[in-house]
């Protein structure tokens, strides 16, 4: 079965499923009201089948490619979960001190789509560390149903401190400049947002299609911030004017981008409502913002 389009499913059917993705509804009511727009013999299960991430056809950097050298590790975090562990990636035989970016995954924990995102930015010459939130429950456990389920259980708080001891032990490594960036999708953009308003000296912050952070935190944010959101994701897109007024009035420096015609999620080459065109030039802007406000 080839990797279908957002084109290929009614509006109605890609609602229903952002809604279950993100825990709003389970995967009995998204079968029971999908189900009415299956057509030609397709079932509510083959829709959900379909709209699911294909990892392995979507890798585009292998985790044995000679061209980088990745690792999982495990540091402490004592005043979160007590031990986080993540997929640490970097360029192979780099000489001098690189810069750095933390990778925040979605609402699914560290899964392979996001190994790979990693292992883009070791590509691009960053040293990238991914940290997985479900790691205290045992880990992504390699479906995302499964995942999904786990996600909840998380006690949130010390979550975001494992994520903020994630930025500390990048801006400490021997091999790292110094200088932190984050990126995250999703949840880990609302991440990416939280640790701007808690980390004075964050170099720079690229959320895609995050939520946005309390208003009354923005005045905060010192680092620039690249926003990513899709045309279409009344979701998130609903906290932004009020965002983009608060970021202003605090003189924050920030970017925003409004990619037409996509879906939330079209960053992810795992899924249908992945847009190439649009998640080519977000990529190349990140990586290029990146370059410039990471330098030594």
């Amino acid at each position: 079965m080839s990797l279908k389009t957002a084109a290929d499913f009614k509006p109605e059917v890609l609602q229903l499923f952002d809604k279950y993705v993100h825990g709003l509804i389970p995967r009995r009511e998204f079968l029971a009201r999908a189900g009415q727009y299956a057509v030609a013999g397709v079932t509510a299960e083959g829709l959900l089948n379909a709209l699911s991430p294909r990892f392995a056809d979507a890798q585009e950097v292998q985790h044995s490619d000679p061209r980088i050298q990745a690792r999982y590790v495990e540091y402490p975090s004592p005043k979160g979960y007590g031990t986080l562990r993540g997929y640490l990636v970097q360029p192979a035989g780099a000489k001098g001190r690189l810069p750095t970016v933390l990778v925040v995954h979605e609402n699914r924990g560290l899964n392979p789509h996001i190994e790979d995102i990693a292992r883009r930015l070791a590509l691009d010459g960053f040293i990238a560390f991914a940290p997985d939130a479900l790691f205290p429950l045992g880990g992504y456990p390699g479906d995302e149903d499964k995942a999904r389920e786990l996600f909840p259980k998380l006690d949130q708080t010390k979550s975001r401190e494992d994520f903020i001891a994630a930025v500390a032990i990048l801006k400490g490594l021997p091999q790292g400049n110094g200088k932190v960036g984050v990126t995250g999708f999703c949840y880990g953009g609302g991440i990416s947002n939280f640790l701007a308003t808690r980390i004075p000296d964050l170099a720079a912050a690229v959320p895609f299609y995050g939520g946005q952070p309390p208003l009354e935190d923005v005045a905060k944010i010192k680092a620039p911030l690249l926003v990513h959101y899709a045309s279409d994701d009344e979701r998130i897109n609903a906290g932004w004017p009020k965002f983009e007024a608060a970021l202003t009035a605090a003189g924050v420096k920030h970017q925003i981008y409004f990619y037409p015609d996509t879906l939330h999620g079209f960053n992810n080459n795992t899924t249908p409502r992945y847009q190439p065109a649009a998640a080519k030039l977000a990529w190349q802007r990140t990586v290029d913002f990146f370059r410039t406000h990471l330098k030594a």
